[in-house]
């Protein structure tokens, strides 16, 4: 058991053409479909998974409405690696490989599928190359050669710009250890100074008020859309 985050299970984006995205990101970069199907609690929506490692996913989110829904570059999208997007969206996604050989393998395969891509870049703590995906995705492909060292890239004008003191740093890098209860702490009371889900106010203190086995019991859905057997 671990108090510590251990990597990203699946980032989920938005798309309004979610047979576009599948072929992108199967045959141009190479990740295979592990799911699709209608998502969980969301009505007309589609789910699409596709593996980076089992542990790791891309998931694509199509609902009836998204297809209309109208990017605008610097607010919904940045468009490419550098320019800004609203608080809180995704400004890029950046691809793991082992080595710099699997990055200019990488970028071959890119370019083999008509794909622009510039770099590798060397940015010290890693080496990347950049390219654009369908409906306006900025994407990256980077490989670290070792663990970043904070020591060198915690610039001490940087923190301290962004309010960060030293005080405040420290805690930053050396976050406190937390012991758990096994399960047991109950949701607090909804407090609207703290991140709360973007729903109806009724719906999420009714969530979030209910008892933890309640909401498994009624909102789970495990049941796979295709029953596999042995002779499949």
């Amino acid at each position: 058991m671990t108090d510590r985050l251990n990597g990203v299970h699946h980032l989920a984006i938005s798309t309004g053409n979610m047979r576009e995205q599948l072929e992108f990101f199967t045959d141009v970069l190479g990740a295979e479909l592990k799911a699709l199907y209608w998502m969980h609690g969301v009505p007309d929506t589609w789910h699409g998974f596709v593996k980076l490692n089992d542990a790791c996913y891309i998931a694509f989110v199509q609902g009836p409405r998204t297809a209309s829904i109208e990017p605008v570059m610097g607010v919904s999208h940045s468009g490419n690696a550098a320019d800004p997007t609203a608080p809180g969206t995704m400004q890029h996604v950046a691809f793991n490989v082992a080595t710099l050989d699997d990055l200019l393998h990488m970028r071959d395969r890119l370019r083999d599928r008509g794909i622009n891509v510039f770099g590798p870049l060397d940015h010290g703590m890693c080496h990347s190359i950049y390219f654009a995906g369908p409906e306006h995705l900025a994407l990256e492909v980077a490989t670290s050669r070792e663990p970043i060292d904070e020591r060198a890239w915690i610039d001490p004008e940087v923190a301290a710009l962004a309010g960060i003191d030293a005080e405040l740093l420290e805690k930053f890098q050396h976050p406190a250890a937390y012991a758990g209860a096994g399960g047991a702490v109950p949701n607090p009371p909804v407090d609207w100074s703290k991140p709360q889900l973007n729903m109806p106010e009724a719906s999420l203190k009714a969530i979030m008020s209910m008892p933890d086995d309640v909401v498994t019991a009624r909102l789970s859905e495990s049941t796979p859309p295709v029953q596999v057997t042995e002779a499949m």
